[in-house]
């Protein structure tokens, strides 16, 4: 056989194996890409002629739940981003400088004060709830010394004051002038239902303002125990939503949304060392809160007017009482701390020092219900019955409500 013949065999040859690898691929790409394709004509179709042999004349609609849900969150977002601000907290901190003392062989180094200068300590997130008026939590806006800057989503600033704290439930409203931005529609936190869809915006670690997170409603009627901000102590947060929706550090304060595009809970926790675990404030509790605000310019709270330590079995057995529930009514220890308050609604109802307050208007004061979850029931002016254990017996009196303010 000759060289040319031998040539001409390899490039038979070769050719092919290039055809066969072209027809193995092709073969490949039409079972992925066009296989789908024919099957959903095929099943169109088939739901098409089942529509027909049913005898109705029907328009068939293909939905994509994606594409649904994507364009609601859009929705949501771009209406209530314009309401939603972030919140900086500046304060005058001393400003340090490092120096030698060669005299001082024990400490050589040591930091000496060059005054003080203005730095920000933190942050978080609001919404507008009235003309020139911001939601927050109280842990955001807790020191009356600071300085509170809002940044809104077009990087408009302006000063805030704070204007009214909510102890209760972590909440605070900021007073900002010539806020001219559009009010956020409060929705109905009593009908939420796990598994329905929500949006959080808030200012992400303080630094990404207006940051957008889509989750669910992962549970109800939770209970918390938060550190307050900026040294502040522990607070027992009840009745929380809890969200997978991401709620980072800087997203205190602001909005929990469903698709309505209506504010049903405030972000206000998310739970250490986990992830896609955060916790809202439903906005049904907040709604006393801001209206009082909105009406009178302040937060009216009922008040009783007792001093009290809360019974568990382990306070029974240990004061030998004859009840493991119900608030137990003490002197506290520092001077001038009194059980009663003088003139207070108790004081004028007979109660008084080591009275057991068992029950508002019959329910029983227990862990589930405590003394000033009961109270925050009932406005001012209110006449309430309370069942109480006195001097050895049980007795049932009235007392009329008076009232503390956050001004």
């Amino acid at each position: 056989m000759d060289l040319s013949k031998k040539l001409l065999i390899k490039l038979i040859s070769i050719n092919a194996l290039i055809a066969l690898f072209v027809g193995f691929v092709g073969g490949v790409l039409a079972y992925d890409y066009v296989r789908p394709w024919v099957m959903n004509q095929r099943g169109a179709s088939a739901t098409a002629n089942q529509l027909s042999a049913n005898g109705q004349s029907q328009t068939l609609s293909l939905v994509n739940p994606e594409t649904t849900q994507e364009a609601a969150v859009m929705a949501v977002v771009k209406n209530t981003s314009p309401s939603v601000v972030s919140i900086f907290i500046y304060k005058n901190m001393p400003v340090y400088s490092n120096s030698i003392d060669p005299w001082n062989f024990f400490q050589p180094f040591q930091q000496k004060q060059q005054g003080t200068e203005r730095q920000e300590i933190g942050g978080g997130t609001g919404f507008v709830i009235s003309k020139n008026l911001i939601a927050t939590n109280k842990h955001v806006a807790s020191d009356a010394s600071a300085e509170y800057e809002v940044v809104t989503n077009d990087g408009q600033k302006y000063n805030a004051q704070i204007l009214a704290q909510d102890p209760f439930n972590d909440l605070a409203i900021l007073r900002v002038e010539n806020l001219n931005l559009p009010i956020l529609n409060l929705g109905d936190s009593d009908n939420l239902q796990i598994g329905q869809s929500v949006v959080a915006i808030g200012n992400a670690l303080g630094e990404f303002r207006n940051t957008v997170s889509v989750g669910v409603i992962s549970g109800l009627s939770r209970s918390l125990q938060a550190g307050a901000g900026l040294g502040g102590a522990q607070e027992t947060l009840e009745e929380l939503v809890q969200t997978d929706a991401a709620i980072n550090s800087g997203n205190s304060g602001g909005p929990l949304l469903n698709l309505k595009g209506e504010v049903v809970g405030i972000n206000v926790a998310k739970a250490s060392g986990a992830d896609n675990i955060g916790f809202a404030l439903p906005i049904n509790k907040a709604k006393k809160v801001i209206n009082d605000v909105i009406k009178n310019g302040k937060i009216s709270y009922p008040f009783l007017g007792v001093r009290f330590l809360a019974i568990n079995a382990a306070i029974k057995q240990a004061n030998n009482l004859p009840f493991d529930y119900g608030a137990l009514i003490v002197r506290g220890q520092g001077a001038g701390e009194v059980a009663i308050a003088p003139g207070s609604a108790a004081d004028k109802a007979g109660l008084q020092e080591n009275d057991i307050i068992l029950e508002i208007n019959g329910t029983k004061i227990d862990v589930d219900n405590t003394l000033p979850k009961l109270l925050q029931k009932y406005p001012p002016g209110q006449t309430i019955t309370l069942k109480i254990w006195h001097q050895g017996a049980e007795k049932t009196v009235s007392a009329t409500l008076g009232e503390q303010s956050s001004s």
